[in-house]
């Protein structure tokens, strides 16, 4: 019995340094059923030129120009010139392990439509893994081994860009690579969570994923922390505030103010707790800040939690247990 044909879609811009590692991981996996869509997004190395020497070898590698501009661009026409049944995404500067496609097809054709294959991740650099990433790297982990990954959507983007698989029909209809916003693997994430696709638990680490200093997640400005904000309070105002509880912002710092703004805008009131003794009781955007202790007070309340320091975080969800809180019912981290 023929096994499902994966579409594998990359985009890709100047990754000359890394691209033949990525197409060499893909050609060597165990999974041989496969189509790679590749998209040249107007590159100025020799990348296309790498790749154009993988297609001439390798039938099963389709190389397009990008007619748009940008990654969203790429996977669209990627997308659009696929014919797999399962659809994956890969980075064109990681590797895949060799197993990769092999453990991701055999979840989904267990659990069928409406899942979501993920795998473990493993961050690597040649001059190694900064603290921030390796905390990501463990925290997304664990979220995947449990397959709960949706329950800290708010706080992280919780379904790694370059490891998961989908039934083509299912990438369809939370509408694939629309709209044109970014970050975009944050985005689609959001709408598996819409569409309420069951992440698959798994215990496998399936993707090598590289970091260096100019990578496009670091360097370009649609990955700043200034498109992350708006993206959760839509998205939680969209799929998860609930108009009959009151909604209480924690923090006042710059995100906190961001929300705040944006709630005003919207006339949607809220109740604005801190625990800077020096903004406690003063009077912002029309609002007065109050303790920390203030929600006691409240009577089915729904907390965005903006409070950014780690040990913070962790007191605040001690005390939102204290209280028997559930997380996104009652409370949200949004960092």
């Amino acid at each position: 019995m023929q096994r499902p044909l994966i579409s594998i879609l990359v985009p890709f811009k100047n990754t000359e340094e890394f691209i033949a590692d990525c197409l060499t991981s893909i050609i060597n996996q165990t999974y041989t059923n496969w189509e790679l869509v590749i998209a040249d997004d107007h590159s100025t190395d020799m990348s296309y030129s790498i790749v154009e020497n993988f297609a001439k070898q390798d039938d099963r590698i389709k190389l397009l120009k990008n007619s748009g501009q940008g990654i969203i661009d790429a996977l669209k026409m990627a997308f659009n010139q696929s014919s797999g049944e399962f659809i994956t995404r890969m980075d064109s500067d990681d590797v895949m392990r060799l197993n990769k496609l092999e453990i991701l097809s055999k979840n989904l054709l267990i659990h069928g439509k409406g899942h979501l294959a993920v795998g473990k991740v493993n961050y690597f650099s040649e001059k190694g893994i900064k603290e921030g990433y390796k905390n990501y790297e463990i925290w997304l982990n664990e979220l995947t081994e449990k397959g709960n990954n949706y329950s800290e959507i708010y706080k992280e983007c919780v379904i790694p860009s370059p490891c998961w698989m989908i039934h083509r029909s299912d990438l369809m209809a939370c509408n694939a690579f629309n709209p044109k916003r970014y970050p975009e693997d944050y985005d689609l994430a959001f709408r598996f969570y819409k569409h309420q696709y069951t992440c698959i638990p798994s215990n496998d680490i399936l993707h090598d994923w590289r970091d260096y200093s100019y990578r496009t997640s670091r360097t370009n400005e649609h990955y700043a922390e200034n498109h992350f904000i708006p993206l959760k309070l839509d998205y939680f105002l969209e799929l998860d505030y609930n108009p009959k509880k009151k909604l209480v912002i924690w923090g006042a710092g710059n995100k906190g103010k961001f929300i705040a703004k944006t709630l005003i805008k919207k006339q949607i009131p809220f109740e604005w707790i801190c625990d800077n003794p020096n903004k406690i009781g003063r009077d912002i955007y029309g609002n007065i800040l109050k303790p920390f202790d203030y929600l006691e007070t409240i009577n089915n309340a729904q907390s965005i939690i903006t409070v950014a320091n780690k040990k913070s975080q962790q007191e605040i969800k001690n005390y939102l247990l204290k209280l028997n809180l559930n997380s996104i019912e009652d409370y949200v981290f949004f960092c």
